[in-house]
């Protein structure tokens, strides 16, 4: 294989875009890829602190390395949800990267804020634990952003992550969340921050070559709670297509931006308020993180009863 910018000899072969790159023209086309993400949809100015969203898996770390590259003021959020050895492990790796490039990292402890560790709140309220992670996490993001002042999180959600939670949602006919896909979200509320995901163009692959070729120590075990998730077993489904016709899941995502969302973002008229117990943005009275939080507090409370005290 020969590179498609300069001849050499290639390092890897991107199928869906029928063309080879040596490391500095991969690296560079991997970059380029990101600055059309941020062009297109305008996600940050140059002027924008940026906190990206850091996990210690390589998707996260190589946003936040190609972002302090190519200049962008940022600051990392870790999110430490309590399970076990692994965060443990991922919160010393984005120590580690934030250090090595002297970046400043903010953690949010999420036992501290819901009253235990996502273990512990799936044996509370025995609702899935994905769905609390995911739930706990957004919450999180947002707060901390709107709490250190930054406008914008940055997510290192790949086009296999994006193109996964499209088919999950297509499969089940789930209007609110495909009227919710896409690559930036812009605030709606005074205390709803932009979202933002500048990998959504670039394979899960395509990003691990990237972390490898730049050197960037990341955690590869996989969260412990992920198997047997749904979204594993809609990758897995999406990675047959590709494996067959090449460019599948870039055609499914990006033809669904450009010729479907809109339908859909029409019509879509929910009315934001905030929640009358933490002051965030909610659809209720009260939000789904306070309510989750609740029944973890009566569920880990055992009730106790006197019989020396008659109002018992």
């Amino acid at each position: 294989m020969r590179c498609r910018k300069c001849g050499e000899s290639a390092a890897l072969e991107l199928r869906r875009h029928n063309a080879a790159f040596c490391v500095p023209h991969f690296t560079e086309f991997f970059r380029k890829q990101v600055r059309e993400a941020i062009h297109h949809y305008r996600m940050f100015t140059p002027d924008e602190t940026v906190m990206v969203a850091v996990s210690g898996g390589k998707d996260s770390l190589a946003l936040w390395d190609v972002l302090i590259e190519e200049g962008y003021p940022t600051v990392g959020l870790y999110l430490d949800l309590g399970i076990f050895d692994y965060s443990r492990e991922s919160r010393e790796k984005c120590e580690a990267f934030a250090a090595a490039r002297r970046q400043r990292l903010l953690i949010e402890r999420v036992d501290a804020a819901i009253g235990a560790p996502i273990p512990e709140v799936q044996k509370a309220t025995r609702r899935p634990t994905c769905s609390a992670c995911g739930l706990s996490k957004r919450y999180l993001m947002n707060r901390a952003a709107l709490t250190h002042g930054f406008v914008v999180v940055a997510t290192g959600h790949n086009l296999d992550d994006e193109a996964a939670t499209l088919f999950g949602s297509v499969m089940h006919w789930q209007t609110d969340a495909l009227s919710r896909q896409s690559p930036a979200l812009a605030s709606t509320h005074p205390k709803l921050v932009r979202r933002v995901k500048p990998l959504y163009r670039l394979s899960e692959l395509e990003t691990a070559a990237f972390a490898f070729l730049r050197g960037i120590d990341y955690i590869v075990e996989e969260c412990p709670f992920a198997a047997g998730a749904t979204s594993l077993a809609h990758k897995e489904a999406l990675n047959r297509l590709e494996a067959a016709s090449p460019g599948v899941k870039h055609n499914f995502l990006f033809g669904f931006l450009e010729k479907a969302r809109p339908a859909f973002e029409r019509g879509q008229d929910v009315q934001l308020t905030e929640c009358a117990s933490c002051g965030q943005v909610t659809t209720g009275e009260i939000c789904a993180f306070c309510k989750l939080a609740d029944q973890v507090k009566r569920r880990s409370t055992p009730l106790t009863r006197s019989s020396g005290d008659p109002s018992q």
